[in-house]
């Protein structure tokens, strides 16, 4: 469980609310108090139509968040290579991506001379355009294909594929029915062998599925039971911002899976 403290005054759902550093330190502290094994930490929103930020911004955000942590499991969600390896200095554990290696062609390198993790995740288009019309003949065999060829770039570029995860990008670039495809269609992403992490958390989809066609932000209850949908289709990761739903969910879930609870 991947716990979200977006650093940013412009996230879609929780924009502002941890841009001081020391809000954002205690909410990661909180995240992983309710059983988050990673802390999520971004400096750059990536919500439908979000502008880019520059480097120095982005780690002006990031950075104090990252040294008050560092003695805590966090990731860092980045594309920007240089915040990538401060952050990877500063204890993080993991990189994770939305570009899929294709936004700085440094990070891959970055990434292998750390020994860190990497998930790799799908988007059409980008942050600011990725929502105007995205188009698929088959979308979860074009998202099947996208991760298998960037898992090989990720391995040619030196990174472990044991140290790799996928991430079909529920939201990025696709439209609700897209969204949906996906999640029915994850054991084909699943079967490509890594693990899968799924980001539906309080997405705009959820909401529109429950009959509001102009929401910006999904319920957490939405999200709960959308992530155990997802776990029963194999994903094993996953990246929430009510990161205690989550777990209490999940957990009930694995265990009717295993058939029974654990002593």
């Amino acid at each position: 469980m991947l716990g979200v403290v977006n650093v940013t005054p412009d996230s879609f759902s929780d924009g502002g609310e941890n841009v001081d550093p020391a809000v954002a330190v205690a909410t990661g502290r909180r995240l992983l108090a309710e059983g988050a094994a990673l802390v999520d930490i971004g400096g750059e929103s990536t919500r439908p139509g979000a502008d880019a930020v520059s480097l120095d911004e982005e780690l002006r955000r990031v950075l104090p968040v990252l040294e008050g942590l560092s003695d805590a499991p966090v990731s860092i969600d980045t594309t920007k290579s240089e915040v990538a390896r401060l952050a990877l200095g500063l204890g993080a554990a993991l990189v994770n991506d939305v570009t899929a290696l294709r936004g700085d062609p440094a990070l891959a390198g970055v990434i292998a001379d750390a020994g860190a993790y990497v998930c790799l995740m799908h988007m059409q288009g980008e942050p600011r355009t990725m929502q105007l019309e995205p188009r698929y003949d088959d979308v979860v065999g074009e998202v099947v294909s996208f991760l298998e060829e960037r898992l090989a770039i990720a391995v040619a570029a030196g990174i472990p594929e044991e140290h790799v995860c996928l991430d079909p990008g529920i939201g990025f670039g696709k439209t609700p029915g897209q969204n949906l495809e996906l999640l029915g269609g994850l054991a084909r992403i699943c079967s490509i062998g890594r693990p899968v992490l799924v980001g539906l958390s309080r997405k705009s989809t959820l909401a529109r599925v429950l009959g509001d066609p102009t929401a910006r932000v999904g319920s957490d209850a939405a999200s709960v039971g959308a992530a155990v949908a997802a776990f029963d289709r194999g994903a094993t990761l996953f990246r929430a911002h009510d990161v205690a739903a989550h777990v209490d969910a999940l957990a009930v879930a694995a265990a009717i899976e295993r058939g029974g609870a654990s002593s």
